[in-house]
């Protein structure tokens, strides 16, 4: 691992939690504390969140180019970074990010930490400023018009991999020959989940380039922590199902271990990924960061992860002292501590023991309850904890089959129910709110979104930390949406609002900072 300056970080034997990172000299709000080249990882939009299918577009932009492709499976291959779209799915979940450790809106498949890439939909971010940012303007329904594969390199075998040059497809034969073949011979039947690709992306790295990697400096994959004594019979039938499809549709190009140890990778994979997000947060896939991995989780984590690239970039989001642990967080740390605990709990196999897990000092404002003459009784709040929690749950699965108008009356009746006990601040509000958001991005009843936006932005500032990313996505949002609505004005404060939250998380020198700005002066 590289470190900004002198010193930077090393690893060592944390008090109660095995290992950890520690720093080796101080650290100030913002600085760059590492920097740590993903080992192996793709974007692989085979999911996005816990979101609907939409038979769409995805305009993608890749590391060195912006290209729109129709969805359909199509991959954008950069050496070792992946894009590819399957089936578009509106993004409706809070999500910062989160090691997959999970993904902070935590509503995504726990599996993985973070890669910010630019993705623009009416759901996916909003795609208000589609055409400017990108500086694209295919219509809907357009890749077949002119230009979109220019300048494009593609796979002669499958037609479906787009590289930037020749050099580049040479480059990362190694990796798209495990499944160039397959996806021709499967055809549509090809769909091997997320943690499948990434899996077997792992075995041929670790054949090819059996030595460290330069993203194994401080801690080998081969170490990752798979808590496999910890794991209930349904994790484990998860973990059969995967290595079944790793077989299915990798067997022809990939050499295996033996069974037993594909158990283990399976559960260090689940453990230790990282999901890949763009700059809004919405799931685009999955990668490995070893050294990354090292961290423990706080619930008032001191540095922030984000993405340049193939390459992570810790910052302190805290002041950081030498000798002092570096934390970052696991979840999305907008719930209570008992649903975060029950989080980590179920994903991580353990109980947070850090201050606000300890006095829980913030609970109280996170389930705010109404202000009435006849206040309700505790019996009643519990009730409708349990009622919120059951209809978040609710609404995760129907995502996977009803329609729009349906998820938005889910939403508005939740709402509706909740509101007889819990202020509009109340986090289990935020929850269903943000969900209603996400389904107005996607029906394009933009003064919807807008509406739900300016309720959420006030409570999400109050709960989460200081430089939050979903603070940022939501002022990126409500910017996009003002400026699209033609109030420039408040598009500019809010815009300004989420540059200033970036600035810390991931740098004044970040592409999307540029590229926001941009935005700002071009309206």
């Amino acid at each position: 691992m590289r470190a900004a300056g002198d010193g930077g970080l090393e690893r060592f034997c944390s008090p109660g939690k095995s290992r950890g990172l520690r720093a080796l000299q101080p650290f100030h709000v913002g600085d760059l504390t590492s920097i740590n080249p993903f080992d192996v990882g793709g974007i692989s939009l085979l999911e996005v969140g816990d979101g609907l299918p939409v038979d769409d577009k995805f305009p993608v932009l890749s590391l060195d180019c912006a290209t729109e492709f129709a969805v359909g499976r199509i991959i954008l291959e950069h050496v070792h970074r992946v894009a590819e779209v399957n089936e578009g799915v509106i993004d409706g979940d809070s999500i910062s990010f989160a090691r997959v450790k999970s993904s902070p809106g935590d509503q995504v498949p726990n599996l993985v930490k973070s890669i910010h890439s630019d993705l623009h939909h009416p759901v996916l971010g909003t795609w208000l400023a589609l055409h400017q940012k990108m500086q694209l303007s295919v219509e809907r329904g357009g890749a077949e018009s002119p230009g979109w594969k220019e300048g494009l390199s593609k796979c002669g075998r499958c037609k479906q991999a787009f590289y930037c040059n020749v050099e580049c497809q040479k480059e990362d034969w190694p990796m798209h020959k495990l499944e160039c073949s397959p996806m021709v011979v499967f055809g549509e039947n090809w769909n091997p989940s997320e943690t499948v690709r990434l899996t077997a992306r792992i075995l041929a790295k670790q054949k090819i380039h059996p030595e460290r990697t330069p993203s194994e400096k401080l801690l080998a994959v081969k170490e990752f922590e798979s808590h496999l004594d910890k794991l209930d019979n349904e994790k484990k039938d998860l973990i059969q199902s995967d290595i079944a499809a790793l077989h299915h549709f990798y067997s022809k190009h990939l050499e295996f271990p033996d069974s037993e140890s594909l158990v283990v990778l399976f559960a260090q994979v689940n453990c230790n990924g990282f999901t890949i997000e763009d700059e809004e947060l919405s799931h685009l896939g999955s990668a490995i960061f070893p050294d990354v991995a090292l961290m423990n989780h706080s619930c008032c984590p001191n540095v922030i992860v984000t993405y340049k690239g193939t390459l992570a970039e810790v910052r302190a989001v805290q002041e950081i002292s030498p000798g002092e642990e570096v934390f970052t967080s696991y979840i999305d740390l907008l719930y209570p501590t008992e649903d975060r605990n029950d989080r980590l709990r179920d994903s991580y196999f353990f109980t947070c023991q850090c201050q606000e897990c300890t006095t829980k000092d913030k609970d109280k404002a996170k389930v705010e309850i109404r202000k009435l003459s006849d206040p309700p009784k505790a019996e009643t709040i519990r009730d409708m904890v349990r009622y919120a929690r059951n209809v978040i749950e609710e609404f995760r699965r129907a995502k996977h089959y009803k329609s729009p108008s349906e998820l938005l009356e889910i939403c508005e009746l939740s709402q509706e129910k909740m509101g007889s006990v819990f202020e509009d601040s109340n986090v289990y509000m935020l929850h269903m709110m943000y969900q209603a958001m996400g389904v107005c991005l996607y029906m394009q009843d933009w003064e919807g979104a807008l509406r739900y936006g300016q309720k959420i932005i006030k409570p999400y500032s109050k709960h989460y930390p200081l430089y939050s990313l979903n603070v940022a996505s939501m002022w990126l949002k409500l910017g996009r949406l003002y400026m699209g609505l033609e109030d420039k004005a408040a598009g500019e404060r809010a815009l300004k609002k989420a540059i200033a939250i970036m600035e810390v998380a991931h740098g004044k020198d970040h592409p999307y900072i540029s590229e926001i700005k941009q935005e700002i002066e071009s309206h």
